[in-house]
């Protein structure tokens, strides 16, 4: 067993969060308030916690507050920023097409700028002898988005879009959930994962979305993707008020932190 942080982590933070509004009319997502803690800072905080120590972000809808409230450093992260022109034409695949050159430095994290999460789901995904490590967690009634189906060897065999609660049913594999919470190695990055990016933008699917990519990586491409499971942790995706309600239910107890890193969840 490993326990392998990368120093380096790619976010994704340009989309609009349209179905957020009115409190993305003036503020992108990322910088929308989980009980007054913006989801990007507490990225960024678990990252710096647990040693990364350059984090590059990827912006376009109101990128200049994104870049005023985190600056060139946060705490004692380096903050580069990559800039999407045509952030409400494309998805998340090109955002990440965008950011290839930090993906090519070598090992890294990858995030999507919109879930809040405890900072035990990154030191999860290094405790494996696997260069590819995707978070995720039960697939409940309350969510709704892509989703996974495990081998019993704990990889992921199937990405499936779209799921609801109604792909629960009786005698169906079990679904988890993805977090939007990744590691990936640097060997696969530059064999596997950034040439099938550049083939994808190069054939005009701009409004692809990551989990699209990593599909095809998987189930088509060859694309070993350990699954670390997150079961007992506290995090949320966050696209609707409603999401952003539930998170805030999830984290009301304050997370105490020790001088170690570790983490308790106060009674």
């Amino acid at each position: 067993m490993t326990n392998y942080h990368p120093k380096k982590a790619v976010i994704l933070a340009a989309g609009f969060g349209s179905r957020l509004r009115p409190l993305t009319d003036l503020r992108p997502k990322p910088l929308v308030e989980v009980n007054g803690t913006p989801i990007l800072h507490n990225a960024l905080r678990n990252l710096e916690a647990i040693g990364v120590e350059e984090v590059t972000i990827v912006v376009g809808y109101r990128k200049d507050a994104i870049q005023y409230a985190c600056g060139s450093r946060f705490g004692k992260l380096e903050i580069n920023y990559i800039e999407s022109a045509v952030f409400d034409k494309t998805g998340s695949a090109y955002s990440l097409w965008l950011a290839r050159e930090a993906l090519l430095q070598g090992d890294c994290y990858l995030l999507e700028g919109d879930v809040f999460f405890e900072v035990n789901a990154l030191r999860y995904l290094a405790i494996n002898d696997v260069a590819n490590t995707s978070a995720v967690a039960p697939f409940d009634v309350s969510m709704e988005g892509s989703a996974v189906v495990l081998t019993g060897e704990g990889y992921i065999a199937e990405v499936r879009m779209k799921q609801t609660a109604a792909n629960l049913t009786d005698g169906s594999p079990p679904l988890f959930k993805t977090m939007n919470l990744m590691r990936l190695g640097s060997t696969d990055l530059r064999s596997r994962i950034v040439p099938f990016l550049d083939e994808m933008i190069g054939t005009g699917a701009v409004k692809a979305y990551t989990e699209e990519l990593f599909a095809n990586l998987i189930e088509r491409r060859g694309l070993r993707m350990a699954a670390a499971r997150c079961d007992d942790l506290r995090w949320y995706e966050i696209d609707s008020a409603d999401d952003l309600r539930i998170a805030e239910r999830i984290f009301a107890a304050p997370v105490q932190r020790f001088s170690d890193g570790a983490e308790a969840r106060s009674a």
